[in-house]
């Protein structure tokens, strides 16, 4: 029984020990503690009784008038104008393919956690055809589905639709440009060094601003393209820039003897990128791969600087109104609410990978 005792009791004490030695080992870390947490639970009350207790959660007639003369959040706001959050300007009547355009990326961003898809000759083909359908949804055109331009398209669509065709074009991008850089060729590997350092020295700003109003000036008629193409591309290039430096950074914290044991045996060039350097490159690479994605995310909010209605320009239309001008911070709320399910299921994707593949792990 005495044994028994003895190993049942330590685990609590040392939690307790913890916890003092934390928060109370002195009479002024006690006082601080106190007030910190007598600080913290007045706050967590106040934002619960103002965003839970005393909400308003609907308008059955779709009006603000629910919403006058009440103490707590107003998300009826988010109940009357969730779709424009979403849709934006997409038509009313076909925004059930917006909706199945969305889940099927979803479900290809899932698949590719799957560790049977992660190999080349399998996740490119995924994405590629995930895209294409997701495209193909969105713009309609064909399969007797209406025509619907990017012009029209907005909300969270338009984000993720930015977002995965600046990653599925920048991603393979970046690969060739980390290779170019790293090439035997001095005139290649400083070529591609300017283009790489240009392009990170600009802000993302400037490089869709180009984009989008310079280079039709520029460029040939049978080049400019639509507006939203010639965006994604300069979307594409600015993290492809950066996560090519990302991809390097793997590759030279590889020993180099691999790489000379691989010519020693015979393989090729092609052999020792595809089968040696790469894949411990993204191991190596990991986390800074995944912050990266986080980054790209957030800041395709930029895109509305050059007229483009993605979710958070729909969520300034959602309150510009003056009917529910003040229910901006609900709005907002929902907003980062989006950002941060996305934002933190990648964060949380990426901490499973690296212990997973033990990144930083010896």
């Amino acid at each position: 029984m005495t044994d028994q005792i003895a190993v049942f009791i330590p685990p609590h004490s040392n939690i307790a020990q913890r916890l003092r030695k934390r928060f109370f080992s002195s009479a002024m870390n006690s006082v601080i503690t106190i007030i910190v947490g007598l600080f913290l639970a007045w706050a967590v009350w106040n934002v619960f009784n103002w965003a839970i207790l005393n909400a308003v959660w609907a308008s059955p007639d779709g009006t603000s008038k629910v919403c006058h003369g009440i103490e707590g959040a107003c998300w009826a706001v988010i109940d009357v104008r969730w779709r424009l959050i979403i849709f934006g300007l997409f038509p009313f009547e076909e925004q059930w393919r917006s909706t199945f355009a969305c889940i099927v990326i979803v479900m290809v961003a899932i698949m590719s956690c799957v560790p049977f898809f992660w190999k080349p000759m399998r996740l490119g083909p995924l994405w590629v055809v995930g895209f294409a359908i997701f495209y193909t949804l969105m713009a309609g055109g064909v399969f007797g589905l209406s025509y619907v331009g990017p012009a029209d398209w907005g909300g969270l669509t338009l984000t993720v639709f930015v977002y995965a065709a600046g990653v599925l074009i920048g991603m393979p991008t970046a690969i060739a440009l980390a290779l170019l850089r790293r090439s035997e060729l001095p005139v290649i590997a400083k070529t591609t060094g300017a283009i790489i350092d240009a392009v990170r020295s600009l802000p993302l700003v400037s490089i869709l601003f180009t984009a989008a109003l310079i280079l039709p000036f520029v460029l040939p008629g049978f080049l400019v393209g639509d507006k939203i193409w010639r965006v994604i591309i300069g979307f594409a290039l600015f993290f492809a820039a950066y996560q090519a430096e990302i991809i390097r950074s793997g590759i030279q914290a590889l020993p180099s003897g691999q790489e000379e044991a691989a010519k020693a045996l015979g393989l090729t060039y092609w052999q020792r990128i595809n089968r040696i350097i790469l894949p411990q490159a993204f191991r190596n690479a990991l986390p800074p791969t995944i912050n990266q994605f986080v980054i790209t995310f957030k800041e395709t909010s930029l895109i509305v600087i050059i007229g483009f209605f993605e979710v958070l320009a729909s969520g300034n239309a959602a309150f510009g109104s003056g009917e529910w001008s003040h229910a901006w911070v609900e709005v907002y709320c929902f907003v980062a609410m989006i950002y941060f399910v996305f934002v933190f299921s990648l964060s949380r994707y990426g901490a499973y990978l690296e212990r997973h593949l033990r990144v930083g792990q010896h």
